[in-house]
């Protein structure tokens, strides 16, 4: 066998790995995506840190984000009122209108809290990311955080 047969002596071709969401999760924040009022404490590991708040759906996180824009002052102020709509229009308009039967690819939280590291907790009232870039979830929030019930299964 010649050296430039042999399979050994090959340049392997790059392999590129697109990360790919959670089926679970993305089925789950599908799930909550069909009641605007529904909310489900959850835990979610990112970028090695976590992650906890309530999961909403798209429409009430939308919802909720155009009344805090409408709080901003200043200059300027006045464009960001319509701002969530155009957004949402624009993505309608770039992909298409949504198949029922198409997953989520974004995850919607609110009253979130990060902790990372030796830092203290960062609090945000809304919070939206990839579902790509979720490593781990759980239901439910950890033990001693605000806002968990008060019930103890130990």
């Amino acid at each position: 066998m010649s050296e430039e047969q042999d399979p050994l002596r090959e340049a392997a071709a790059p392999i590129v790995a697109e990360p790919a969401p959670d089926l679970q999760l993305q089925m789950l924040v599908r799930l909550v995506g069909q009641d605007p009022q529904a909310a489900l404490p959850i835990t979610l590991i990112i970028g090695g840190g976590l992650l906890h708040g309530d999961l909403i759906s798209h429409k009430a996180w939308t919802t909720d984000w155009a009344q805090s824009l409408r709080g901003v002052d200043g200059p300027g102020a006045q464009l960001l009122e319509r701002f969530p709509e155009q957004v949402d229009q624009a993505v309608a308009e770039k992909q298409g209108r949504p198949a029922p039967q198409r997953l989520p690819q974004w995850i919607h939280l609110r009253d979130a809290t990060s902790v990372v590291g030796a830092g203290g907790p960062v609090v945000m009232p809304l919070w939206r990311g990839r579902l790509t870039d979720i490593s781990g979830w759980s239901l439910g929030r950890p033990d001693g955080s605000p806002g968990e019930a008060g019930d103890d299964h130990r």
